[in-house]
Order: C-alpha cells, then structure tokens, then sequence
C-alpha cells in the first residue's frame, strides 16, 4: 500500500522540510509499498533513505562487520549474528513533548503482515493529523530484601530506613554520572524487611546501573543498620525487573509515557471497512476476555510492536514482557468519532548503553533521530505511537472482519520461502 500523506489539517511539525540528524522524515520522502517484496522494491527504498539523508550501510549488509573485541560485555561464545529480516514503516506524525516530527519506523521481525499492518495503521493516523505523545515520570527500581532474627529487629530497621536516605543518595553518586536515588520504600513481612530503591537514569535503560548502585546501598547499610540481617537479597523480585505486575501503574517503572489519536468515521470507514460502534464493542469483548484470563493490563498486541522496534534499536528484548502492562482505550464520541489512546507505564528503554552501541541498532536509532544522549524520552514517546498504531491495526481488522483474511494474504510462506537456505 503507498504511504499517505499527513492530512491537510494536522499540526505544524518541526523540522520536517527536508532530511536532518534528528531522523525526522522529510515530508515528501514515501517508501515503495510495503507488501512489495521484490528485490527492486528494496533497492528502491534503501537508495530514497540513503539520498534523505539515512544510514543505512550496516542495516543494508554493505558496511565492515564490527570487530569481535568491541562486543566483549554483549555476548559470550560470540560465533555470529541471528539475522532477523528489518523493515521500515512509515512515515508517521509525532506530536510529543519531545518527539516532534515525522518518522520512519524500523521494525525487524519474521512475522508476515506485521510491518504493513503498522503502515496501514500509520497511514490513517496521519489522515488525522498524527497522534499526541507524553512522556511524564521515568524512573527504575530495584528491591532488596533484609531477613532479621524476629520481627522487632524488622520493624526498627525499616522505621530507621527513611533517616538513611540523604547518606543513600550520596552513595549512589558514587557509582555513575547519571544514576540517582529518589526514593526509598519498605515494607515489613514477618521477619523479613522489603524494600524499593527507585532511581533515575537519564538516557539509559538503567537495569545494570541500579542493580550497582543498589549493590553500593546495601553495603553501606549493612555497616550502619541497629541489627545486622541473618541473610539478605540484593533483588527480591518486588521491582518487577522483567515481569508483568500491576506495580508499574502506580507511577512508573522505566518511563510512563501515552498516545492518543481521534479518528474520524470517514477514516475508519476507508482504513478498515468498519464504524466507531463496532470498533468499540470489538475492544470491548475483547477486555472483557483478557480480564477472564487475569492479565495483568488490558491490551490487545503491544508485545508485537515494541519487540520489533526492540531487536531493531537494540534495546533488552526481554524487558517486553513487562512492557505489556498497558492500558488501551477505544471509545466511540457523541461525534461518531474513535478516540484511542495507550498507555505504556513500564517501558524500559534507553538511547545510551547495553545494545545501542551495536551498529545496526545505532543506524536505527538514527533513523528516528533518539541515538545518543538526550533522546530517550522522545523515543518512548515514537515507541507509544508506535504501539497505539498496532493497537489501531488489530482492533479496526477485528471489527472489520479482516483478521484472519489479512494474515492469509499476507503471512503464509510460499515454496520459494520454505526452500531459502537449503543447497541443492
């Protein structure tokens, strides 16, 4: 399908005459369909990305492999790359309160329909003008637990925790420029005190960082506190590192950050065959499955979204699984408009340290202009978009009937698919 343009009405974007270090899209710049798959259809987009202004040489194959010593630290055995196909979406409006623009997304996956199904997604969004992004609290936590010989010796360390926090915070500045401590929690078990560091981490994700820095707290407190522990955990599953728990929506874990977009009847109509009331009532039996099954936030693919534009951008994949502890809203107006909107309040992203540095993932990062220091909250806020689109996608085929023909049409392996790779 050919990328449309935003619609006529939509808000001012910044920066968007032309290709720029920020990655935003020039406006004109549209990508070959993205169920075009011949091979003149991928070098056609990789010579309009690469005349924009993209790079794209690690991405594309054509640049030097990186050097083995310079992955110490990522991988152990090192023996090679899973190469997992990456395609590109877009572009997409952005209204955020740090991602303004428009933006070619990457996504690298293996899952037929997928990336069109966004495109579809970002081409009715654009319609409306794009979609409003907000990135507000950010921070990342880690929980130790202290195990006392009774539950006096609990009590009185966890009421003398709060007097420690000022010493605490000097000690965590010890051990990164960036990591800082902003709060202390506990809670007392039996003989067992739990508690919760939170912490701020500035551009990176911030799991390694806090689990130092916590490391560095615990230390000290074992010096001062009125009653040494019998055993104690640096990590005592509490912060919910990797799982999904419903903790997240009590402020944040990684960054909060939501989307919206209001599309009117006419769009609905021609992206996806169907009306507000029925995209409603779809999302609406839909919640009513998922909390039969006790799932911890209601969405419908958010998984399918943020772990293509994980893998892609080099972020820890496995952080998706508590990524998915979002809120999807899909509401019909007095207007007969759709309102939906997303929010993701335990995204664990970052545009600085773990993979980013690897070289595809800093070209995709680059593409949407979040590589390097200061972009980590302007690529949560693309990442929101991004799973609201998907959200979009899903709902407006449900509703439309369009599920399952879609997924015929465009995810099946044909013969010459099944047989790539082998030898004769």
């Amino acid at each position: 399908m050919a990328n449309d343009e935003c619609s006529s009405g939509s808000k001012p974007l910044n920066g968007t005459a032309g290709a720029s270090s920020e990655g935003q899209a020039p406006s004109r710049l549209r990508l070959p369909a993205t169920t075009d798959s011949s091979r003149e259809a991928l070098m056609e987009r990789r010579r309009r990305l690469r005349e924009a202004g993209y790079g794209i040489e690690q991405i594309s194959g054509a640049a030097v492999e990186i050097e083995p010593a310079l992955l110490a630290g990522s991988i152990e055995g090192f023996i090679g790359f899973a190469k997992v196909p990456l395609g590109v979406a877009g572009p997409i409006c952005v209204h955020g309160s740090a991602a303004q623009g428009e933006f070619f997304v990457p996504f690298a996956t293996s899952e037929g329909t997928l990336v069109a199904s966004f495109q579809h997604a970002f081409n009715a969004m654009n319609r409306c003008g794009g979609a409003a992004a907000l990135c507000s609290d950010e921070q990342v936590g880690r929980a130790p637990c202290f195990e006392f010989a009774n539950l006096a010796e609990a009590g009185e360390f966890a009421r003398w925790l709060p007097s420690r926090l000022s010493i605490l915070k000097e000690t965590t500045e010890g051990t990164s420029r960036y990591c800082r401590l902003l709060a202390a929690h506990a809670s007392v078990v039996g003989n067992t005190v739990y508690t919760l560091f939170e912490y701020s981490t500035g551009d990176a994700a911030g799991q390694n960082m806090v689990t130092l820095a916590t490391q560095a707290i615990c230390d000290r407190l074992l010096t001062d506190m009125p009653k040494k522990p019998r055993s104690w955990l640096v990590e005592s599953m509490l912060s919910g590192d990797k799982r999904a728990t419903p903790m997240a929506f009590r402020a944040a874990r990684g960054r909060n950050v939501s989307a919206e977009v209001l599309l009117p009847s006419r769009q609905v109509e021609r992206y996806w065959r169907t009306d507000a009331e029925k995209m409603e009532q779809t999302w609406r039996h839909g919640i009513n499955g998922a909390a039969q099954t006790g799932a911890v936030g209601l969405q419908g693919n958010v998984a399918n979204a943020l772990a293509a534009l994980f893998i892609a951008c080099g972020q820890d994949v496995a952080c998706v699984a508590e990524a998915t502890t979002a809120l999807t809203r899909i509401e019909r107006t007095q207007a007969g408009e759709v309102y939906a909107s997303i929010t993701l309040p335990n995204l664990i992203v970052g545009t600085v340290g773990g993979g980013t540095y690897l070289p595809t993932a800093h070209e995709c990062l680059a593409m949407l202009g979040c590589a390097g220091a200061g972009h980590a909250r302007k690529f949560a806020e693309i990442c929101a978009v991004v799973a609201l689109a998907g959200e979009l996608a899903i709902i407006g085929a449900m509703s439309g009937g369009q599920f399952a023909s879609a997924h015929a049409a465009g995810g099946r392996k044909g013969i010459a698919s099944s047989n790539a790779g082998h030898g004769s």
